[in-house]
């Protein structure tokens, strides 16, 4: 296969499930789909249109899953990915797979999502080629059921897909300290990010596996299971970043918007940096200082990437009321614009509002993020 899955034709259903109330928390999950979201949906990896692209959060319901990812499977006629993140479960009566929801609670699957429903709307889409991603964690008796075999991929094989699992053995694995993403998803988007040294010009899901297995293996990590039929494999799921960047361009003027965009890059890198060392005092200028310098080129670019993570950084150190009036600007960039980061946008600023005593706002904003997400299109 030579050519990237026509986006028009193709659809992708991310789920992360971050929050639980019986469950260990997995604060990483949330960035981890979200920004996945974006990746996917940015031209230069493989373009997929924004209304294409369902997220969905924190589910409470089998239904929050599975309806999208029945909408997604008659909709796609070229390619279907559907991507988990979350706790995985074993019921305590059988070795079935379940993904955890927020309300779920361990070794009883009634409360979480049997995978086998998932597998069945995946087995009645019309989409040529289905892709299956699963970043789920499992401990106790799950994680020594799975140990050492490709147990969870076994599993999770759908008809004609390629699936790609995580399999990591404990929160830990799944979330390291300190870390922005889950082991497995941070790694998964270096790979969309910045691409495969001296790869193919396309990162087939073949390609994609091996790299995931060398760097993951490399850092002492649980280690990718994969399973495909009809050799799905080598179909291309992204551009490869790392080719584009050795070609030669022709040498031009540097555009001021170009050094602003540098400069905020490696601003929010830095302060990313900053945060995994607990250096909070020196994070927040830089990401002011980032946030100045996107404002000042007049474009989106990174200006919500860096919202998020100023506004985040603040609450985080006490000043919510600053916090809010950031996410209440962003809000403003996003409220009649549907995608994911709508969505954590007025999910933040919902959560913020509600801290400080501002009850009848929050309601207000959740009920707008509520209506996007519904709607699939601006309120």
């Amino acid at each position: 296969m030579t050519a990237l899955p026509d986006p028009a034709r193709s659809r992708a259903v991310l789920i992360g499930t971050a929050s639980y109330r019986h469950l260990p928390q997995l604060p990483a999950v949330e960035a981890g789909v979200v920004d996945l979201a974006a990746e996917l949906c940015d031209a230069t990896v493989w373009g997929l249109p924004v209304q294409h692209c369902t997220v969905v959060t924190d589910p409470l319901s089998p239904q929050t899953i599975l309806d999208p990812v029945y909408r997604a499977s008659e909709e796609a006629t070229d390619t279907l990915l559907v991507y988990f993140a979350g706790h995985g479960m074993r019921d305590a009566d059988s070795a079935d797979l379940y993904l955890a929801l927020g309300d779920s609670r361990e070794h009883l699957g009634y409360t979480a999502v049997a995978y086998q429903h998932l597998r069945t709307a995946l087995r009645s889409a019309r989409a040529r080629r289905k892709v299956v991603v699963l970043d789920c964690c499992f401990s106790g008796r799950a994680a020594r059921a799975l140990s050492g075999s490709d147990v969870l991929a076994a599993e999770a094989a759908v008809d004609g897909a390629y699936v790609l699992t995580a399999s990591p053995r404990d929160r830990i694995a799944l979330a390291p300290d300190g870390e922005r993403y889950t082991a497995f998803t941070g790694e998964l988007l270096t790979v969309l990010r910045h691409g495969v040294e001296d790869g193919p010009e396309l990162i087939d899901l073949d390609t994609l596996y091996r790299v995931l297995l060398e760097r993951l293996r490399a850092k002492n990590r649980p280690l990718p299971q994969h399973s495909q039929e009809n050799g799905v494999g080598r179909l291309p799921l992204a551009r490869n970043k790392s080719r584009a960047a050795r070609r030669t361009t022709p040498a031009g003027p540097v555009l001021a918007a170009d050094v602003r965009a540098a400069m905020v890059s490696t601003g929010l890198a830095v302060a990313r940096l900053l945060r995994a060392e607990g250096n909070t005092r020196d994070a927040l200028p830089v990401l002011r200082l980032a946030l100045q310098e996107q404002q000042t080129a007049g474009a989106q670019g990174d200006l919500l990437t860096v919202q998020l993570e100023l506004s985040e950084l603040l609450a985080e150190t006490g000043q919510v009321k600053d916090a809010i009036e950031v996410l209440e600007l962003a809000f403003q960039q996003v409220h009649k614009v549907y995608g994911p980061e709508a969505v954590l946008v007025c999910r933040r600023l919902a959560d913020l509002l509600q801290e400080s005593g501002n009850h009848l706002q929050a309601c207000e904003v959740l009920k707008h993020a509520l209506d996007i997400g519904e709607r699939g299109g601006p309120a």
